[in-house]
């Protein structure tokens, strides 16, 4: 027991020290405003959210209390110490989260739209009709990975996953590797980065001004990244529990539900693409997507009604990420490192660890990336730790066994494998060629750029 208490602490020391090891330059700018307490260089807001992360990854059965705790604490230190972006005190807290608050009210319709989605999905009794249809070996849980990256590449990734965890739930009879889930998990991310309505990150960017076509080149790290954490992780599947041969006696398909389903989910589509398009800056305001999703779900109950008795283990689930977000938020970080296939690289690891919609947010005030890269990096890096992205967050609560760090890196590990190779695959194969949206929008496209950031929420 001590022995592997020992191992989780150096996993969860080493993930933390990633926080601290890529941000003291960047906080170094963001001290020249404010003068603030730090250590060794680094200001006590990293430190403090580090050890938020390290107490995340030790005391995986205590996640929401460690993460609402850290965010009480931050809160207050900037409240009573160094202030906010926004400003001093209560003034300063308010008008931080008025900054941030459409961010969360989307993460909390959608944790919450998607978790009565899933039950939805279930109860339609589809996923016990899918085994007449998918291969008896390890072949069977390849191709319902696939299946996650396609729908990914149109829906929001968290809905993507749910839906491949619920099927994953069935045709594996409840026995679901944790190497897997974390395979469905990347799977729902990587077909996300490629697309920008299938991730908020690339949203963001299309939003700022870049082309579609920018980020269509994530595919290529995604395709590769799926090779091979798709393989193993069902592999290792199939050697924990292999798929469902037959069909389940007596199995009929729900159609009504079905039909559910598929509303909520244009739902969440249309409005997305439709402001996108017509008024964007409606969705810096509110919550669009997270309230197209509940909306749906209310207009469809007299149809088919939802199992209201799941809201509450999912709000607890979207607590927890919530606060992360919001600590995520409150770190005084100004800018980044120099646009470069590199640095983009370290991004995505950092991502496992610190929100990504703060991340791009800032690279699109930067300026000067390869947006493919930049999706890519930020849109798969959080599929490296459970808690890295919302997708893996909402499929915890599904699956309470992965809110382990140590056990999601060590089942896992493929995860960052195909990060890795996906990503160096694209360096050679497509080549870096950053495309300042500045240049292509002229000077005015830029004041934009703040407003979109919040429009909506991760992969």
């Amino acid at each position: 027991m001590r022995q592997t208490l020992g191992r989780a602490a150096r996993c969860a020391a080493m993930g933390a020290s990633v926080v601290l090891s890529f941000l003291p330059g960047w906080a170094m700018a963001a001290g020249q405003a404010v003068a603030r307490p730090s250590v060794v260089g680094v200001p006590l807001d990293f430190i403090l959210f580090a050890l938020v992360l390290l107490g995340v990854a030790l005391f995986h059965h205590h996640t929401l209390r460690v993460a609402v705790t850290g965010a009480v604490v931050l809160t207050l230190y900037q409240a009573l110490v160094t202030g906010f972006k926004a400003g001093a005190g209560a003034a300063g807290l308010a008008g931080h989260f008025g900054h941030e608050w459409v961010t969360l009210a989307n993460l909390l319709g959608l944790l919450l739209g998607f978790a009565l989605l899933a039950d939805h999905f279930e109860k339609s009794r589809l996923p016990e009709v899918l085994p007449k249809y998918l291969p008896d070996d390890w072949k069977g849980g390849f191709v319902l990975l696939l299946g996650v990256f396609v729908m990914s590449s149109f829906l929001d990734n968290i809905a993507a996953a749910m839906i491949g965890g619920t099927m994953a739930s069935v045709l594996f009879q409840r026995r679901v590797h944790i190497g897997y889930l974390a395979a469905i998990v990347a799977a729902s991310n990587a077909g996300g980065a490629g697309s920008v309505v299938g991730d908020t990150t690339t949203t963001m960017i299309w939003i700022a001004g870049a082309s579609p076509l920018a980020v269509l080149e994530a595919y290529v790290g995604g395709i590769v990244a799926i090779g091979i954490f798709g393989v193993i992780a069902s592999r290792q599947q199939h050697a924990y529990q292999p798929i469902q041969k037959d069909d389940t006696p007596g199995a009929k398909v729900e159609y009504g539900r079905v039909a559910v389903v598929a509303v909520i989910l244009l739902a969440a589509i249309c409005a997305n693409v439709w402001f996108n398009l017509h008024d964007v800056s409606v969705l810096d305001r509110f919550p669009v997507i997270g309230s197209a999703v509940m909306v749906a779900l209310l207009v469809t109950a007299p149809f088919r009604a939802p199992t209201w008795s799941l809201l509450p283990g999912a709000f607890k689930g979207s607590v927890f990420l919530l606060s992360l977000v919001w600590c995520a938020s409150l770190m005084p970080v100004d800018h980044l490192p120099s646009p470069s296939w590199g640095s983009t690289m370290g991004l995505g690891f950092l991502s496992a660890v610190f929100d990504n919609i703060p991340l791009t947010a800032l690279a699109i005030r930067q300026d000067g990336y390869d947006w493919g890269f930049l999706a890519f990096g930020v849109g798969f890096g959080g599929s490296m730790v459970w808690f890295g992205s919302s997708a893996g967050v909402a499929l915890s609560n599904m699956f309470p066994e992965a809110r382990s760090a140590l056990a999601w890196i060590k089942g896992g590990w493929h995860v960052a494998l195909g990060y890795v190779a996906g990503y160096l695959v694209m360096v050679a194969v497509v080549g870096w060629h950053p495309t300042p949206i500045k240049q292509s929008m002229g000077a005015a496209a830029t004041a934009t750029v703040p407003v979109a950031a919040a429009s909506g929420v991760r992969p």
